[in-house]
């Protein structure tokens, strides 16, 4: 079936057609987590996608010069309504010659119901029955999708970090898995950051403020940031916690963590945390980590 207009042969130099992966599997048995590891990992995903349009999606993928090279497609009993259509998609698909792999997560029914009952939803399957029963019904919707599956992975007893950890053996391919960090500074009296992950405190250098020709200025400023890092401290700090932030940065990576928010802190978010989140970020950055500065309370009072 042609969902689409489909390439032609002129255009095919310049439409490289994109690598194709489709995420399906048991309701419960973590899609949503394999789907966002290939997030991570640079994909383009689509969730809940109706199966009859994934050979267009292919095609503007296609279409888009190169910044869609690989695509991901969560299908599942969501959309069953479409699922009929999923092996004529696949069919053309294979006759375009469309790289395309399909990833079935499993699970047990024991460890299915635990799952269901810990977040008290019901199966999208189960209708007036109990939950053992839409599972045996998807199941059974499902159960010529997994044969035809190039990878099954069963998540009974894996946790989070372990599915992550499979799905880049499989897809990281020899790169090390990218981690983004963000670096923010702020005022400890306007509240800390609910988003941190680590909390650094400025509070033990001397403040600023109390300099009349460095109050109007922020970290920012070259003379404020001189003026923190000539205190006794400062520069040791700096070059600690960075090493520090190594260690971390290496195992948010083998956990499958990919981003990760520092908070650094001072009395107003003005001049220490600002100065020393710039000269943070900068150290990260030479260590070859994505990151971004951002100054949540500067220019605030």
């Amino acid at each position: 079936m042609n969902t689409g207009t489909p390439i032609e042969p002129g255009e095919a130099a310049e439409a490289a057609i994109p690598e194709l992966v489709i995420i399906s599997g048991m309701s419960g048995a973590g899609r949503s987590t394999a789907a966002k590891c290939l997030e991570d990992l640079g994909w383009f995903v689509v969730d809940n996608l109706p199966p009859a349009l994934i050979p267009t999606m292919v095609e503007l993928g296609a279409r888009s010069q190169g910044n869609v090279a690989r695509i991901a497609v969560v299908v599942d009993v969501r959309g069953r309504r479409f699922f009929d259509n999923l092996r004529e998609s696949l069919a053309d698909l294979d006759a375009r010659q469309v790289t395309r792999r399909i990833v079935f997560l499993e699970s047990s029914d024991e460890a299915l119901v635990r799952r269901f009952e810990s977040v008290r939803r019901p199966h999208p399957l189960q209708g007036d029955g109990r939950i053992v029963d839409g599972i045996a019904a998807e199941r059974d919707l499902l159960r010529e999708l997994r044969g035809d599956a190039d990878l099954v992975i069963d998540t009974s007893s894996l946790n989070v970090h372990e599915l992550r950890a499979k799905m880049d053996a499989q897809f990281a391919g020899d790169e090390e898995p990218e981690l983004r960090a963000t670096v923010m500074s702020f005022g400890y009296k306007y509240g800390l950051p609910v988003d941190a992950d680590l909390v650094v405190d400025c509070r033990f250098l001397p403040n600023p403020h109390w300099v009349p020709e460095l109050r109007p200025f922020t970290g920012m400023n070259e003379e404020v940031s001189g003026y923190v890092f000539s205190q006794p401290g400062a520069k040791e700090f700096l070059d600690r916690y960075a090493e520090l932030l190594q260690l971390v940065a290496t195992g948010y990576r083998r956990e499958g963590k990919r981003y990760v928010t520092i908070a650094v802190g001072c009395t107003g978010g003005k001049h220490r945390s600002v100065a020393m989140s710039e000269k943070l970020a900068a150290r990260l950055a030479s260590e070859g980590i994505e990151t971004v500065v951002v100054h949540r309370d500067m220019g605030r009072e």
